[in-house]
């Protein structure tokens, strides 16, 4: 072979090699992009998926809970099981008259015009018996009872007069008439299934952890007008029903709402009641507020005018009261407005340290 020919096979050959190596490089540098690529993003995959995972256990936790709470709750004894026709009678005329109370003792009432137009049930939802809708399961269990407020043992009798004065604003009934006798009777018999002394789960209003603030008015007005006003209106009026004798949503203040006696005038109590009953179809299971909308939400209502009532006679042992009770005097240092509107942490330790000396 001549030597041309020799060196145009060599010079080939040199020239396949470096089109193999080249190619060969940029096969390794595709190779170890696409692997950087596809290794972050199946990393990203497998992280967003183990968080939504983690996220949905939650949840699914956060479900079981509740369920298995909701399986203790207090359930009324059934009516229908009533086998006394006199005592189903009376029962069920007792539950008519928590339901519709306007309509027997309202200011169009049939029987008698003593009170402002609201119904028990308007404060006691489902005529006192949904979980922590306020309702009566611990009341049968628990009363008598001594109470600090009046600083009194108090019957069922001096309890539903109360409301009745107080949540009502009208005025008290006697002890031997027939509307009394039945609302109590129906108190007793749903709550019979509660041991005397103990308490229903679920029962009464569920008690939220104080905010490390003070409940805001302000705020609480722009949430009422975007959550609350559809129903109660935006002057807080409420909406009366088509029969003029009951509301279909009551007012919230107002000559016609409960009076600065009642125990949902008080901010904590109104916060826990509508964290799980407002607006309208909130449960506990499924909440529509937040705890600090409940509390913004309570003090703009409590901060409304609303009917006064003498409440001289309340808690003659002043260091009884409530740290949300709004009016003095006080056995501590705090003013009106803290008491009104906290922050209570402060006050609630102040109490305890108080009582520990005292102890």
């Amino acid at each position: 072979m001549n030597p041309e020919k020799q060196n145009i096979l060599q010079f080939k050959s040199l020239v396949k090699r470096l089109i193999y190596l080249f190619t060969t490089i940029i096969f390794l540098v595709i190779a170890v992009f696409l692997f950087l690529f596809f290794n972050s993003s199946i990393t990203s995959w497998f992280q967003n998926s183990d968080t939504e995972l983690d996220s949905l256990y939650i949840e699914a936790e956060k479900k079981v809970l509740v369920q298995n709470e909701m399986a203790k709750t207090w359930k009324p004894a059934d009516i229908s099981l009533i086998t006394d026709a006199t005592l189903k009678e009376k029962v069920e005329y007792g539950k008519e008259l928590i339901a519709h109370t306007a309509k027997y003792l309202g200011p169009n009432g049939s029987v008698k015009k003593i009170t402002n137009g609201m119904n028990c049930n308007n404060c006691h939802l489902d005529a006192g018996t949904k979980a922590w809708g306020n309702n009566y399961g611990s009341v049968y269990s628990m009363y008598p009872k001594m109470r600090a407020r009046s600083g009194q043992v108090e019957n069922l009798y001096k309890r539903v007069n109360d409301c009745m004065e107080r949540s009502l604003n009208g005025q008290p009934l006697k002890e031997d008439e027939k509307e009394m006798k039945a609302m109590i009777a129906y108190i007793e018999y749903i709550g019979s299934n509660v041991p005397k002394g103990k308490e229903g789960y679920a029962s009464g209003i569920y008690d939220l952890e104080y905010l490390d603030r003070a409940a805001d008015p302000a705020k609480g007005k722009a949430l009422y007008d975007a959550k609350c006003a559809s129903c109660h209106q935006v002057n807080g009026q409420g909406i009366l029903a088509e029969d003029k004798k009951e509301y279909t949503y009551p007012p919230l203040w107002g000559a016609n709402s409960y009076n600065n006696g009642a125990g949902l005038f008080r901010i904590s109590r109104f916060a826990g009641y509508i964290k799980y009953n407002m607006p309208l179809g909130a449960t506990y299971e499924n909440p529509q507020l937040s705890d600090e909308e409940a509390w913004d939400i309570a003090a703009y209502v409590e901060n409304q005018p609303r009917p006064s009532k003498d409440l001289s006679q309340d808690w003659p042992d002043i260091s009884k009261k409530p740290v949300d009770h709004p009016f003095g005097p006080f056995s501590d240092t705090f003013t009106e407005a803290q008491h009104k509107f906290g922050p209570y942490k402060p006050i609630k330790d102040e109490k305890k340290k108080n009582e520990k000396k005292q102890s």
